[in-house]
C-alpha cells in the first residue's frame, strides 16, 4: 500500500491524532507556530518538517521539558494535550502500542 502524499489532518489521523505527527501538530498550537484550527490537512512532508524544526527551537528554550515551560504555556500544553488524549481514549485509543516497547 503507498503511503499518501499529503496529511489527512490531525482530525483524520489514526488513534485520534496519537502519532508523531499529531503531536507535532499539537506542540505547534502550544507554540502558537499555527493557530488551533489548523488541522494541517494536506500539508506535504516537507512542510510537516519545517514546522518541527521550528518547533525544536521553541523546545530547545526550555530544555525540552514541559516542565520548564512558562506558566502560560505549561497550561496551554496541557489543555492541548489532555483534552487530546480524553478525546482519544473516548474514541478507545489506549496508548499501548506507544509503551509496549517498555515491558
Amino acid at each position: 500500500m503507498n503511503k499518501p502524499d499529503t496529511y489527512v489532518g490531525i482530525d483524520n489521523d489514526i488513534n485520534g491524532g496519537m502519532t508523531t505527527i499529531g503531536k507535532i501538530i499539537r506542540d505547534a498550537w502550544v507554540f502558537e507556530l499555527i493557530p488551533e484550527s489548523e488541522t494541517c490537512k494536506g500539508w506535504n512532508l516537507a512542510g510537516v518538517d519545517a514546522l518541527l524544526q521550528k518547533l525544536n527551537a521553541e523546545w530547545d528554550k526550555y530544555g525540552c521539558l514541559v516542565s520548564h515551560l512558562p506558566e502560560e504555556l505549561f497550561k496551554r500544553h496541557q489543555r492541548i494535550h489532555g483534552d487530546a488524549i480524553a478525546k482519544a481514549r473516548n474514541n478507545g485509543w489506549c496508548g499501548e502500542l506507544e509503551t509496549e516497547d517498555e515491558k
